[in-house]
Parts: structure tokens; C-alpha cells; sequence
């Protein structure tokens, strides 16, 4: 574990706590800040496991309010409609996540590409909403239906694809459901408690056997970031969005995909390069040049014969940090 992977680990630590709660997609921010640190994570683990930072802040917040739902739920319906509410809207992304898993981490997590053109469709789509004069008919979460509860749920599955926002899919599908917005942003923390939890406790189960010691403490102070991060946005999210809405967050995520997506398409480098590999054996944030390949050469890597993305000889992901790094991975001649 080296200074530049720990400042790496700091850095995305409190990017995660920042935009985990608000319509930003916080596992965008993370993978395309990723690429320009140049920053890796076995199995892509660090980017799903320091969310328990943010788990935790929500349960630091909301500590009095759980401890009320428990201990009056033998007692209360209401309690055991919410508890239910959240079981109901958690069940479709659980069953698509355990299902295209593989998918999403080998495909859709690297592609930075689709992560941009989401970012921008999700943040149209919240300014849209935001600005609808649509009929609100619940500001209590306690009272929200568990057919809503079950729509939102729907909603929330939208967030499998990267760049989209697991809060701003379920935020958007609560207002045009009905609720206000303090209570949909609201309903949006306290879902993502079993579903953080459950994306987290699946990804350790399979990563856990590529993980290693630095990769534990890498992770461990990316948490803390988070946590510190999170903590500070849990506290003053519903406040800032009963004055101001959402329709910031949608003009971040506009401006933020339409300059990754004019780095892909029109910034990348033109002259062939070799994209660098990741090599799990080194651990975090550790990213080299594959070996220059030599005539006869047996030992010609993957990464060199493979396609490019871009089609220029390097991958998008490749091309956003490089150019934003000046990084050049050609091999010296």
C-alpha cells in the first residue's frame, strides 16, 4: 500500500460519500474519477464495498427513528407497513442484481461511455420531473402504500446501469408517483439500507477470495472518507432540497456527462497507444504497462492484440485518463 494508492483511496472515499444520497450517481463519479487516477480494484470490490460508509451514515442519522420502527413493530401497523414497504421495494433489485451481476461489473462498469450518455439522460429526465407540476398526494413516508413502495422499487432497478443514480432513479419514480420531495429523498435513504447492504455483503462474498491485506486497508480508509462524507450530506440533503429541488443535481449530471462524452469522442489521443492492464496480483491502484511484445515473441498480451473501444488503439476509459492525466503508455522504442 503506497502514498498515491491511499491519497486514490481518500479522494474516492469522499466522492462516494458525497454523491452516494444525492441524483448524481455515485458509481458513475467513481469509475470515471477512476480512470483519471488511473486507479484499480480487484473485481471492481472497492467501488461496491466502501458504500458501507455511507450505510453507516444513514444509520448514524436515522439511529433514533430505526430504533422506533423495531421496537414498535409488534404493536404498531404502521411500522410494520413501512418495514414492509421496504422489503417490497427492495425485492426487484435484489433478484436483478443477483441475476446480471457478472453482466454489469464485466460490461456496463467498463464502459465509460454508457456511464456519460447516462449521466446525461438521468439528469435531462430529473429536470424534466423536477419541474413537472405534478399532484402530490403523500409527504409522509410512514404513510406511503406498498404498491408505491413496489413502483419505486421498480425504479430503483434503472440504477443497475451505471451512471443512472440508484437515489436519483428512486427520487424520479417517487415524484411522479406522487410524493413530495423531501419524503422521496427521504424513502430513498432508508431503501438504501437493505439494498447497500445486500449489493455489499454479495460483493464480498464474491470477491473475498481475491482480496488481500492492502486491498482490505485501501478499503478501509476509503470507508471512513465516505463515512465522513456521507455523514455531512445525510444532514443537510432534505433541508437543501425543500428549498432548492433537484434541478442542481440535474445540471451537475448534464454538465458532467457532456464532458466525458466529448473526451471519449473527440479529445481521445489519435496515435495508436497501448492501453495499460490492471494486475489484480498487485492490488489497489496499481496499473501497468503491459511488456512490449518481440518478433517471435510467444508472450504477446491480451491487452495489446485485443480491439480498442475507441477504435484508435486505446479504450475509452484509457483515453479519459490519459488525457486528462498527460499520461502516455506507449511502449519506448
Amino acid at each position: 500500500m503506497d502514498l498515491g494508492s491511499v491519497l486514490d483511496a481518500v479522494i474516492l472515499g469522499i466522492t462516494e460519500g458525497l454523491t452516494e444520497f444525492i441524483p448524481v450517481s455515485s458509481t458513475g463519479h467513481i469509475l470515471l474519477l477512476g480512470q483519471v487516477l488511473g486507479f484499480h480494484s480487484a473485481g471492481r470490490s472497492f467501488e461496491i464495498l466502501i458504500q458501507l460508509g455511507a450505510i453507516l451514515a444513514i444509520l448514524t442519522v436515522y439511529f433514533g427513528k430505526l430504533w422506533h420502527l423495531f421496537i414498535t413493530l409488534p404493536t404498531s401497523a404502521q411500522s410494520r407497513r413501512f418495514v414492509a414497504g421496504l422489503v417490497i421495494a427492495f425485492l426487484p433489485a435484489a433478484v436483478i442484481g443477483v441475476l446480471a451481476h457478472d453482466f454489469i461489473k464485466t460490461v456496463l462498469f467498463e464502459t465509460p461511455l454508457v456511464i456519460c450518455v447516462a449521466l446525461v439522460v438521468g439528469g435531462i429526465l430529473l429536470l424534466v420531473i423536477d419541474r413537472m407540476p405534478l399532484k402530490r398526494r403523500y409527504d409522509d413516508i410512514m404513510d406511503y402504500p406498498l404498491s408505491l413502495c413496489l413502483k419505486i422499487g421498480f425504479f430503483q432497478c434503472l440504477a443497475m446501469i451505471p451512471g443512472t443514480s440508484r437515489s436519483g432513479a428512486t427520487v424520479a419514480g417517487a415524484l411522479l408517483m406522487g410524493t413530495d420531495k423531501r419524503s422521496a429523498a427521504e424513502f430513498s435513504f432508508f431503501l438504501a439500507l437493505p439494498t447497500m447492504l445486500g449489493a455489499f455483503t454479495y460483493d464480498l462474498y464474491k470477491n473475498f477470495d481475491i482480496l488481500t491485506a492492502d486491498d482490505l486497508g485501501i478499503i478501509a480508509i476509503g470507508f471512513v472518507c465516505a463515512f465522513a462524507a456521507a455523514l455531512f450530506v445525510v444532514r443537510t440533503l432534505l433541508d437543501f432540497v425543500s428549498r432548492h429541488g433537484f434541478a442542481p443535481f440535474a445540471w451537475w449530471r448534464i454538465a458532467v456527462g457532456l464532458i466525458g462524452i466529448v473526451v471519449i469522442l473527440f479529445v481521445s489521443p489519435t496515435t495508436p497507444v497501448v492501453p495499460a492492464t490492471a494486475n489484480p496480483a498487485d492490488g489497489y491502484g496499481t496499473v501497468t504497462a503491459p511488456k512490449e511484445s518481440r518478433p517471435g515473441s510467444a508472450t504477446t498480451t491480451d491487452a495489446a492484440k485485443a480491439p480498442s473501444s475507441s477504435g484508435n488503439g486505446t479504450s475509452d476509459g484509457d483515453a479519459i485518463g490519459d488525457m486528462i492525466r498527460g499520461d502516455d503508455l506507449r511502449p519506448s522504442e
